[in-house]
């Protein structure tokens, strides 16, 4: 039997998250995130944030998508799930704690409009499907989108980790 030193934490603490990629034809609603934000400041995403005590997490995206966008959605569809590891920190290491990581629980939709509403979060464009390899994505790449684009056609989930 192996024994784990209380320095190398072997569990950890996520914070649940939708990211949500709404559709309309051959475009994405996504949002450029606005310079202010402390976090990717610029980039661009779908749109999402953070699942509240009280609610579940489809209930989270329709909620995360009318309060950014103030567009209705029909057909949302859980296209995958991604494991975000957290940071360690020092202070956490000596204390053999970490930092929480994130659940993502990455959506489709369908738009019922395509007109959007001012964000605090940052700019909404509806960019086509064929332009989103140019555009300046928090994680480098459209990757997630295409993936949850596979996932519903497919019909298949998917599961991956990014950390």
């Amino acid at each position: 039997m192996s024994t784990v030193s209380s320095s190398t934490p072997t569990r950890y603490t996520v914070v649940p998250r939708t990211l949500c990629f709404v559709l309309d034809g051959d475009d994405v609603l996504l949002i450029k995130r606005s310079p202010q934000r402390r976090i990717f400041p610029g980039k661009i995403n779908g749109v999402g944030g953070h699942v509240e005590r009280d609610e579940d997490v489809r209930s989270a995206a329709v909620r995360e998508i009318l309060e950014e966008t103030g567009v209705a959605v029909t057909d949302l569809r859980l296209a995958g799930i991604v494991n975000v590891d957290g940071e360690v920190g020092q202070a956490e290491r000596q204390a053999g704690g970490v930092l929480p990581g994130v659940m993502l629980f990455v959506f489709t939709a369908q738009a019922t409009g395509r007109d959007v509403r001012r964000s605090e979060e940052g700019e909404l464009v509806w960019v086509p499907l064929t332009a989103v390899h140019d555009l300046d994505w928090v994680d480098g790449d459209p990757r997630l989108l295409l993936q949850a684009l596979e996932a519903r056609d497919g019909g298949h989930p998917f599961f991956t980790r990014i950390g």
